[in-house]
C-alpha cells in the first residue's frame, strides 16, 4: 500500500497530466507583448512548464541570457541542453535559489495548485530586486464565466471536465491581494482579447464583433503582471 504522502504525489502527477501541460496561442501571445511591452531580459524561469512549450518560445525569442523551466512533469526531450529543467512538485518550495531570476513567468499554474499565496510567494523568493512576474489564470470574470457561475454553481473553467486540474479559482481581487501581501508592486491586468460565447464555445466574442468586444468581459483568460521591488 502506498503511503499517505505518495498517494498525494500521484494525485497531483494525473492532474498535471490531465492537463495536457499546454496552454493556448491567445495566452501565449499575451505573454509575449508583455515581454516585448516591458523590454523584459536577463535569466527567466517557465513556472509550471508543462511539456515546454512556453519554454520553447521564450528560447525562441533569444532575449534571454537563460532559460529555465520548473514542473512536475519530466523534461521534455527536444529541449536537453538547451533549458534547464528543474523536476518537483511546485506545491513544495523549488529547489532554487533566493533571487535567481530577473523574470518568472507562470502560464496558467496558479488554479492548479493547493495553495496560492504559497505560490505567490514563492515566485517573490524566487525573483532578483526589481524582476518581473507574469502570472496568468482563467478570467472567472468574463460574461461566459460568470454565466456559468449564475446557470451551472461554478465558474466555466472549474467544472467536472476539469477537475482535478483546475482546483483554485481565482479573481482579480485575490490576486491584487497576493501579490500586496507579499510585496509586490501594484498589480497590472492584461486579457488575451479571445473569448468564447456561452453555450457556443467555438466561436468567439471577436469573430461576431469584427474585434469590438475585448477586454475583462470577453475573455477567457487575463494575465497579471507585478514588479518585485528594487
Amino acid at each position: 500500500m502506498s503511503s499517505p504522502r505518495n498517494a498525494v504525489l500521484d494525485q497531483r502527477v494525473r492532474a498535471a497530466q490531465m492537463s495536457q501541460g499546454i496552454s493556448s496561442d491567445p495566452i501565449y501571445a499575451m505573454i509575449h507583448r508583455v515581454i516585448e511591452a516591458k523590454g523584459l531580459r536577463g535569466n527567466i524561469l517557465d513556472y509550471g512548464a508543462g511539456v515546454g512549450h512556453l519554454t520553447e518560445r521564450l528560447l525562441s525569442l533569444e532575449k534571454f541570457a537563460s532559460v529555465t523551466a520548473a514542473d512536475i512533469m519530466p523534461a521534455p526531450a527536444a529541449l536537453a541542453g538547451r533549458a534547464t529543467w528543474i523536476e518537483q512538485d511546485l506545491n513544495l518550495p523549488l529547489s532554487s535559489t533566493d533571487g535567481a531570476f530577473d523574470v518568472v513567468v507562470a502560464a496558467e499554474v496558479i488554479e492548479h495548485l493547493e495553495n496560492p499565496r504559497f505560490m505567490i510567494r514563492e515566485v517573490y523568493r524566487l525573483l532578483r530586486p526589481g524582476g518581473t512576474a507574469i502570472i496568468t489564470t482563467p478570467n472567472n470574470e468574463s460574461w461566459r464565466s460568470i454565466l456559468a457561475l449564475i446557470g451551472r454553481g461554478h465558474f466555466v473553467a472549474f467544472g467536472e471536465t476539469c477537475y482535478p486540474a483546475h482546483i483554485t479559482a481565482l479573481l482579480r481581487q485575490d490576486l491584487s491581494r497576493m501579490l500586496q501581501e507579499a510585496g509586490f508592486s501594484p498589480a497590472e491586468f492584461s486579457y488575451t482579447n479571445h473569448g468564447s460565447i456561452p453555450l457556443i464555445p467555438a466561436i468567439t466574442w471577436q469573430q461576431l464583433s469584427i474585434g469590438i468586444l475585448r477586454g475583462l468581459r470577453f475573455s477567457d483568460n487575463l494575465l497579471v503582471a507585478a514588479h518585485k521591488p528594487s
